[in-house]
């Protein structure tokens, strides 16, 4: 049988394409293998230089140091200490839950903080430290540091907290600071990187919030060598940020203390404005609480404690709250009629105990009525007839206008939360707000500070300090910045015919030294520190006829929250204005009962300097104030370096 003859020649051909086809594909292989390696050799290698440098090398930011606040002489009211925590950077710990059994067999660990801590670990970035166990003790600080090569991505840390010395009596003012919230973060449209580190505090109310820009500071840097299991190994370099700027305010802290402990058990407000510049040198609110419990995130049971009581602790009153100014406003439409020449000081009108108006009575305080008055005695004994006819004779453009000369329906220019605008009504608000036209009784309720009328106790001592000086003093808060001393509120006159006000200083001088006047029981009798002021009582709720005709059922029979409010406006010394003051007590009644000795004590204390002496009071009531100063001196704060030992 014959064997197949073979092809050599396209065995060879067959052979030279397939070996030309396999080296065309390994050279192809080699050449992009090649190109590949240029790429990450030659044109990437920056990039890769840099991404292996900061494996190696971390950059942290380092936060500034809050700015402190101060009182007008220097006195701390919110400060900052040091503060042991040990954080955990999640990049660097690796197994993170045997980090933390680890490290819960050294230190003790809060169960609670700890899944605070991982819920707060897996929604931010890995690189950021989060505070495992805050405010530990020197030893642990120690024991952590020791063990430091067994604990990777563990770091003790030093840090500032914020505390306040007085505790409650500033709570209201200063605020408090918290850590940032997504909220916070949710209302900035680029947030400083600093507010991402995770708790981070910022300013939540009041001063510290308002003035959140100037405390904060700027943040700094600091790059820092690691091994390959995220220990740091040593410090590189450290660029420093700029501490927040410290704040002086105009409060005095003698004062406020004394004004707090002075309204305890008393839902109220108290404010004293310095009449010459403005400077508010107390402004309180009662009942109050700490602002030291909130500055690490309050706990549910306090909070509850705080929202459930009906007297609004957590309420600054002295600027949010706004109430019916009552008789205290007697002064404006008084004062309006005056300007436009409607009435003479000599002139009177009689008082039955009401007056007719469109066919509806309204209704003097005094039922008998006062008979024939004239400006200075309808002041004196606060009588609403008069008032009633005024209004019938000026209109409520004008009385409204006259309020806002005096600084009553402005929302004042103070770094606190939420203060009110207050209500100055006109025709045409009550038409856009209410859909309903003006009438003639809404001008007569609010000749007497009643009907829609609105004001808080910030803005009615700003009344009182604009008819003592005669000028647009205006509130200020924070004297200095840095040493930088703060626009003054000293104002510029109101361009009222001086007669005019001379007149109703008098009227208001008699209200408190007459023996006819409504606060006669609350003078001051030294000659050098003698006030001027007006009582008001605000009526919360409508007198039915049947309780007319049934006699008037006493305030102190009503449930508290039906209860009249109390007001007092002054001014101190008579003869030479340096003080202001506005005072409400909420639900307590008559202003000559409730707010006008709160009102006169706390007008001595600022124009004393301290407890004044017992000759300024009238004789029967020394005794009485002897033993006051010993109790409220007795449960005035003192300040303390932590905040949590409180009087």
């Amino acid at each position: 049988m014959k064997r197949p003859r073979i092809d050599v020649e396209a065995n060879h051909k067959l052979i030279s394409r397939r070996a030309a086809i396999l080296g065309g594909v390994q050279l192809a292989f080699v050449g992009a293998l090649g190109a590949r390696m240029q790429f990450l050799q030659v044109d990437q290698a920056d990039q890769f230089r840099l991404l292996a440098e900061e494996n190696r090398i971390n950059i942290r930011i380092i936060p500034p140091a809050r700015g402190e606040i101060f009182d007008r002489n220097g006195v701390a009211l919110a400060r900052n200490v040091p503060s042991y925590r040990i954080v955990i950077v999640r990049e660097d710990a690796g197994d993170v839950e045997d980090v933390i059994a680890r490290l819960g067999k050294i230190v003790p660990l809060d169960g609670d903080e700890v899944e605070r801590a991982l819920a707060e670990m897996k929604r931010s970035a890995p690189f950021l430290p989060i505070t495992f166990a805050d405010e530990v003790t020197w030893d642990d600080l120690s024991r952590v540091s020791v063990n430091a090569p067994a604990l990777p991505g563990v770091t003790p840390e030093v840090g500032l907290s914020r505390v306040y010395p007085f505790g409650s009596d500033y709570a209201h003012v200063l605020g408090y600071v918290g850590p940032v919230s997504d909220y916070d973060l949710d209302k900035l449209e680029d947030p400083d990187q600093l507010l991402r580190i995770p708790r981070f505090q910022i300013g939540k109310v009041g001063v510290e919030a308002k003035a959140e820009a100037p405390l904060r500071g700027k943040g700094g840097a600091k790059r820092v060598e690691v091994n390959a299991t995220g220990r740091v190994m040593r410090e590189l370099d450290r660029r420093e940020g700029t501490a927040g700027s410290d704040l002086q305010l105009t409060v005095d802290s003698k004062l406020q203390s004394y004004v707090q402990a002075r309204l305890n058990g008393e839902s109220a407000s108290a404010v004293v404005m310095d009449v010459t510049n403005g400077d508010l040198l107390s402004i309180a609110s009662a009942p109050t609480f700490d602002p030291n419990l909130f500055v690490r995130g309050i706990s549910t049971t306090d909070y509850s404690a705080l929202t459930n009581n009906k007297y609004r602790p957590l309420a600054s009153k002295s600027v949010q709250g706004t109430y019916p100014p009552g008789s205290t406003f007697k002064m404006i439409t008084a004062m309006a009629a005056l300007e436009e020449g409607l009435i003479g000081p000599d002139e009177t009108v009689y008082c039955p105990g009401h007056l007719e108006v469109a066919g509806r009575r309204f209704h003097c305080w005094k039922r008998a009525g006062h008979g024939w008055v004239d400006l200075q005695n309808s002041l004196k004994q606060s009588c609403d007839v008069y008032y009633y006819d005024l209004a019938l004779k000026v209109g409520i453009e004008k009385i409204t206008a006259m309020a806002n000369r005096f600084g009553l329906g402005e929302r004042h220019d103070v770094p606190m939360s939420a203060v009110a605008q207050g209500l100055t009504p006109t025709k045409a608000w009550k038409a856009s707000t209410h859909g309903q036209d003006w009438v003639i009784g809404d001008t007569v309720n609010a000749s007497i500070g009643q009907g829609f009328m609105l004001a808080s106790p910030l803005q009615l001592a700003v009344m009182a300090a604009r008819l003592a000086s005669g000028n647009t003093v205006t509130p200020r808060l924070i004297k200095s910045i840095d040493g930088i001393e703060q626009p003054s509120g000293g104002g510029v006159s109101m361009g009222m015919n001086e007669n005019n006000l001379r007149k109703m200083r008098r009227a208001m001088f008699e209200v408190v030294n007459d023996r006819r006047g409504t606060a006669y029981g609350s003078r001051i009798i030294d000659d050098a520190m003698r006030m001027a002021g007006k009582t008001g009582t605000s009526q919360v709720r409508n007198i039915t006829a049947a309780e007319r005709r049934a006699g008037v059922i006493r305030n102190e029979d009503l449930p508290w929250e039906r209860r009249d409010h109390a007001l007092f406006v002054n001014f101190a010394p008579y003869d030479n204005p340096k003080y202001a003051v506005a005072v409400v007590v909420e639900h307590g009644g008559g202003g000559s009962k409730a707010a006008a000795p709160i009102a006169r004590d706390v007008t001595l204390q600022a124009l004393s300097g301290g407890d004044p002496s017992l000759d300024a009071y009238p004789t029967k009531d020394r005794d009485r104030i002897k033993e006051q100063q010993r109790v409220l001196r007795g449960i005035e704060p003192l300040a303390n370096v932590s905040g949590k030992d409180q009087a």
